[in-house]
């Protein structure tokens, strides 16, 4: 049965999570060293509050914002003020701190729009001066009109994805921090921004005219349109503006599971952009444009509610993550001049090495092998080889399977002696062939970038090498060789270079984190001439 976490049973429900979470803190973490036991209870806990979010209760709150009663919910109308005044109701249930004017929740601009602000005070003493702020839009376009919706006019346009699913989402976010046993350790400030639709005008007003001094400002996450869930798919905006940010935020989503997809678009259509204008780390969560969007039929019946969910929870542990960090990471000011364009150019993947021996060759069961392709010049046809030569043997060895054969000649060093069958020729050849380059041990190229520190990006993959046959791929990005992180590309060449099979990779892609094995010769080891 779930429980409805309403403001007459609130206590009990929190005293509950209470007292799960310290059972689970003695059961499962009293023999771990101090530190280890203390993360180990802070990451329990943050999931504990981001499990508590349910499908029933964003579905109830959507249904409320998106409901005919608000009109659309217009900055300055009747239906915006009252679904404003709904939503610092629901501030005050939560039990945050008014952040607006004059002791309120609410920051009036433009004669009649307002801004709804609250603040969940940090637990550390040092740093809950620091905040981190999670915004999302509440207004809408009210009856709809050329300039502001796609048509038809005249109608209410209830923006259940734009942006009900946003802020409703926003809100269990808050309800699930006040589950926690121990707030974060930076203070969070919870925004709705009034007149985003008409040019985020609130968010620029919050900006010019701060409730809070924009030094404490450490970061900001913003969540616009998080209602249609698709093939597990979020877009992520802003992972360039602080070092480390994509880590963190595919981190977290291991609990999660979505498909993230780390765009380096920004534009200045949601209310991120004030923020990264004013060089302040932001991160926004959206699920993609729709035909409904800014129409009257974007309405609650076509959200994907779970997902909302999903995305909620994967808000609620980036922010816990952001909240607790040791240190804020600084605005990264390169990230003004990189685009989808830089990062098409940053990811491509690098030029193939030469052949080691520039030959290609057809393995079928119970037939022989034959040579089907010489590259010109290189060293199997600089050592005579033919195309139509059967292989009878390699280093005196029978030739093993396709992939094992491979993996052999990737990983040789110095010369290679092939018997050859020729037609016309009586007895067999023996040609000796010296590879070109360094033996391959792993098969992988990788680049450094300063927005990931600590992370190797995969921009080569060698065919038929350890690295391509055990599942690795273009753009992986690795965290871990064999348990062990490293901070530049010097120290991962290192620990690739000395580390033991098997090689257990830690990787991310598009988002997931995964540990890839792979089982590489070691350098060298091919059947040796005899």
């Amino acid at each position: 049965m779930t429980i409805r976490k309403t403001p007459g049973n609130w206590h009990r429900f929190a005293a509950r999570a209470f007292f799960a979470a310290a059972a689970t803190v003695g059961l499962e973490f009293a023999g771990l060293p101090p530190i280890q036991a203390e993360d180990a209870r802070a990451k329990a806990a943050a999931l504990m509050a981001a499990d508590s979010i349910t499908k029933e209760e964003l579905k109830e709150l959507v249904d409320v914002l998106a409901d005919d009663t608000f009109e659309g919910r217009e900055a300055g109308s009747r239906g915006g003020h009252a679904s404003g005044n709904y939503l610092a109701q629901r501030f005050a249930e939560l039990k945050l701190q008014p952040a607006g004017d004059k002791d309120t929740f609410f920051q009036g601009f433009r004669v009649s729009s307002r801004n709804i602000l609250g603040m969940m005070e940090g637990s550390d003493e040092k740093l809950k001066h620091e905040v981190i702020i999670i915004g999302a839009h509440y207004d809408h376009v009210g009856y709809g009109r050329p300039g502001n919706s796609y048509g038809p006019f005249g109608l209410i346009h209830n923006g259940a994805d734009d942006n009900a699913s946003g802020v409703a989402g926003l809100l269990e976010v808050a309800e699930g921090l006040n589950l926690l046993p121990v707030r974060p350790r930076r203070s969070i400030m919870f925004a709705l921004w009034d007149a985003e639709e008409a040019g985020l005008i609130g968010s620029r007003y919050w900006l010019s005219t701060p409730t809070v001094e924009l030094s404490r400002i450490k970061a900001k996450i913003n969540a616009d349109m998080i209602g249609r869930l698709r093939n597990e798919r979020v877009e992520i905006y802003g992972s360039r503006t602080a070092a480390g940010l994509r880590r963190l935020v595919s981190e977290q989503n291991q609990h999660v599971g979505l498909n993230l997809d780390f765009t380096w678009k920004m534009k200045e259509d949601s209310d991120h952009w004030p923020f990264y204008a004013r060089s302040i780390p932001t991160l926004m969560f959206h699920t993609g444009l729709h035909d409904n969007y800014h129409r009257p039929s974007d309405d609650t019946h076509l959200l994907n509610v779970d997902g909302i969910r999903e995305v909620s929870r994967l808000m609620t542990l980036t922010l816990i993550e952001l909240a607790n960090a040791d240190s804020a990471t600084p605005f990264r000011e390169l990230s003004k001049r990189e685009s989808p364009e830089v990062q098409l150019q940053k990811e491509q993947p690098a030029r193939a090495s030469q052949p080691r021996f520039g030959v290609s060759w057809r393995i079928a069961k119970d037939a022989p092998t034959i040579i089907t392709s010489i590259t010109p010049g290189s060293p199997a046809d600089q050592a005579g080889m033919k195309v139509g030569d059967q292989l009878l043997s390699y280093n005196g060895q029978p030739v093993p399977d396709e992939q094992l054969f491979r993996l052999q000649l990737l990983a040789s060093a110095g010369e290679c002696i092939f018997e050859v069958k020729r037609a016309g020729e009586e007895l067999p050849l023996e040609l000796k062939v010296n590879p070109a380059g360094a033996p391959i041990r792993v098969g992988i190229t990788w680049r450094e970038d300063d927005g990931e520190p600590g992370v190797m990006l995969l921009s080569q993959i060698v065919p038929g090498s350890a690295a391509d046959v055990g599942g690795l791929k273009l753009k992986d990005r690795i965290y871990a060789l064999n348990g062990q992180s490293f901070a530049n590309g010097a120290e991962f060449s290192g620990l690739l270079s000395t580390a033991e099979a098997p090689l257990n990779f830690l990787v991310e892609r598009t988002g997931k984190l995964q540990t890839v094995r792979i089982e590489p010769l070691p350098s060298g080891r091919a059947p040796q001439p005899q």
